[in-house]
């Protein structure tokens, strides 16, 4: 009985094609062994891809610190969140939680965008008016922002709540549960 040709990746056509008579017959595991030792040499499964380490796509970042008053200007990864690539080339920008839930790396998108949808500390309406969060914003083309103080933010998304006005920050309540930590 004759055997269909089996094409293997890196082994000459010639010498996978033996001829065996008919009363000769191979033991399995011969074949099987044969078969390992071709799959091993092509990479495990008999097709090897190409490398495909495509890198992301980069985006120039500005950020204008008015805390500060200094002008960073960075690269970013579109598949990284702005504030760790920042942090991982030392520049030192204002941030809270890390998981997008305060307002304290908030800023306004000057030119370019940001995509952000882990961002629950910023309401869709201030998204929409240009307010990113930077520790959950992922750039998505050259962008320009300014950083905003924590407590605009809030009063811009919570202040219609509070009858009497912005509400006093207590520096001894805090003093108090940062000790308690």
């Amino acid at each position: 009985m004759a055997l269909p040709l089996l094409r293997i990746p890196g082994i000459p056509l010639a010498k996978q094609h033996q001829s065996f008579p008919s009363n000769t017959r191979r033991k399995a595991t011969t074949a099987q062994a044969e078969l390992e030792t071709a799959v091993a040499r092509t990479g495990g499964t008999g097709y090897q891809s190409p490398s495909v380490d495509v890198p992301s796509p980069t985006h120039k970042v500005i950020v204008h610190d008015r805390q500060r008053g200094i002008v960073h200007e960075f690269v970013v990864p579109e598949d990284q969140y702005i504030l760790h690539t920042a942090e991982a080339q030392n520049i030192t920008l204002p941030f809270a939680c890390r998981h997008g839930c305060c307002t304290s790396c908030a800023v306004r998108i000057k030119n370019g965008k940001i995509r952000q949808p882990e961002a629950l500390g910023i309401s869709a309406e201030l998204r929409d008016k240009g307010y990113a969060l930077l520790c959950v914003g992922f750039p998505t083309s050259d962008v320009e922002v300014e950083t905003q103080d924590e407590d605009e933010v809030y009063w811009l998304q919570f202040g219609r709540y509070f009858a009497r006005g912005p509400v006093e920050r207590d520096d001894y309540a805090l003093e108090l549960a940062m000790a308690d930590e």
